[in-house]
């Protein structure tokens, strides 16, 4: 059962692939293979969510009860330690992979646009430099804010 756990993201990735190459090659539309990857990424990311609702959802019988050394010496049952797992984890580490995964996607679109306008400045002008130097790695701060953000959400 977790083998296809591990298994069922991996066929999904596969298929994103495949269908968007296919319906790239067949149409000719790149538009139409970016539509077909998010539809993909989408199911995706509903597939993700579900395992870990599904993963979360371990019923009390099934996890062993950990006691300490001095309540099994003095035979008190009553006082079982709490279970070892936390469900509120698994959305925790999706919700750290989201913060990094969009932050590092804005500041691709930030570098992609800031990035030939300062080589285009610096061109004209090889004192710009500096400044156009600043604007590129303000849009690469934002991938970085992620990554603290993710860091602490962990």
């Amino acid at each position: 059962m977790t083998a296809l756990l591990y298994l069922i993201p991996g066929i999904i990735i596969f298929l994103s692939v495949y269908f968007a190459m296919r319906s790239f090659r067949m149409s000719g539309s790149a538009a139409k293979a970016v539509r077909v990857n998010l539809v993909i990424v989408a199911c995706l990311f509903i597939a993700c969510i579900a395992t870990s609702f599904a993963a979360s959802a371990v019923s009390d019988g099934d996890v062993p009860a950990a006691t300490s050394a001095s309540q099994s010496a003095e035979g008190d049952d009553e006082a079982e330690a709490a279970p070892s797992y936390d469900p509120s984890k698994g959305l925790g580490m999706l919700a750290a992979a989201m913060v990094t995964g969009i932050s590092g996607i804005g500041g691709g679109i930030a570098v992609a646009a800031g990035a030939p306008a300062a080589i285009g400045a610096t061109s004209e002008d090889p004192k710009a430099f500096g400044k156009a130097l600043i604007f590129v790695a303000l849009g690469e701060s934002i991938a970085l804010y992620g990554l603290v953000i993710s860091i602490m959400i962990l």
